[in-house]
This record gives structure tokens, sequence and C-alpha cells, in this order.
């Protein structure tokens, strides 16, 4: 669990590289800056941590490219003490994003072998999300709703209804809607019934699976 001024050095680069690709939200890129990504990682990646790259993780999922990391989190324009549902927690990188900007995250992972890993992980790097939950991403938590913003984090064939009912008026969903390619979506709710609805471009996710435990 090693970080040194060598990781730092690569982490300062990766932000530099993030902001010439079009990342202007400083608090993202102080955040990239701040998390140890190569410890999110199989120690066999641990060399190729802060290029801009995707990489696999337990249970046949993957840690997200840096800039997509990035590019969503910039969309959800976080401010200090926001209420984020994250939708698939995966290897906990994008939750400790989230919590560096001082967002108070509630997320839910269900591949229960990620979801072991990432509990423990995440506390031994001193990363305290308000909630971790092991179960079905598509239904979102309502007991914990309504929420300042959604970001889903594998691709959606469509856009899970409860997830809507569990926005604030004024609130920011991000996902990753198609199968295949993902075009990056974010719906803001403009009224109870209303939501006004931004393209990205196209993206690449694993895709969000439903009731599959």
């Amino acid at each position: 669990m090693k970080d040194t001024a060598k990781h730092q050095g690569l982490r300062n680069k990766l932000a530099k590289l993030l902001e010439e690709k079009g990342i202007t939200d400083k608090n993202v890129l102080e955040a990239i800056k701040r998390i140890p990504r190569h410890l999110f990682l199989n120690s066999g990646f641990e060399d190729f941590a802060y290029q801009d790259k995707a990489f696999p993780i337990a249970a046949g999922q993957t840690i997200s490219q840096p800039y997509t990391v990035a590019f969503q989190t910039q969309l959800l324009q976080v401010k200090k003490d926001d209420k984020i549902l994250e939708i698939g927690t995966g290897s906990g990188y994008q939750t400790a994003v989230l919590v560096a900007m001082g967002a108070k995250v509630y997320s839910v992972e269900r591949q229960n072998e990620l979801f072991k890993i990432t509990s423990a992980l995440l506390p031994k790097l001193g990363i305290r999300p308000k909630h971790l939950s092991f179960g079905d991403g598509y239904k979102g938590l309502p007991n914990f709703a309504p929420f300042d913003s959604i970001i889903v984090t594998a691709g959606a064939p469509i856009i899970p209804k409860p997830l809507m009912a569990q926005l604030k008026i004024g609130g920011r969903l991000v996902i990753p809607l198609g199968e295949g390619e993902q075009i990056m979506t974010m719906l803001i709710r403009k009224n109870e019934t209303q939501f006004e609805k931004h393209e990205f471009g196209e993206f690449r996710f694993v895709p969000l699976l439903e009731d599959k435990n």
C-alpha cells in the first residue's frame, strides 16, 4: 500500500494530460492528483496505473479510463456535501474521486466479489463513502433518496425509471446509454415530470446488469 513521490509525479502528469484532453473542472483535476489509482489495480498493472487506459479488475469488470472518470465527474458539477448515488462501485476509484471532492457518496455494486474487495480497500486508504451496498443498481437506493446527482458507471440499454425517481429537482443523472458502444447521456431534472436530455458522444463500458445476483 505504498504511495510515493514517483506516483505523485505520475498523477500530476495524468492530470495535465486530462486537462489537455478537455477536462476543465479544477476540482476534478485536483481529485485525480490526490487519489492513488495504482492501489485500486492488481499489482501486475501498477506500472501502467497512470496511463489514460482502462484495466481489468476482479469479477470480469474494468476500472474505467481516467478520462472517462474525469468526464463523468465533470458533468455532475460536484459541490461539497452533494449527496451522490453511484451505480457500480467497481474498484472504488470513481467513489474515491467523488469523496475527495467532498461529496457524500452512496454506492451500489452487484458483483459480490468486487463489493467485498472494495469495501475492505477504501477504509484502508482513508476513503469513507457514506454507504456501500451490494445489490441491484437498477433499483437505486430508495431509502436514501433523493440525491443531488446520480452517476452510472456501466452501459445501460435504457435509463432505469427508479433512478430518475430518486433524483432531486435540479439534479443531474449521468449514464452511458446503449449496447456495445454507449452514448454518454445526462438528464437534468426540471420538475416532477420533466427531464432535459444532453448527449456527449461515444464511450465504452461494461454492461449494467439487472437482477443477476
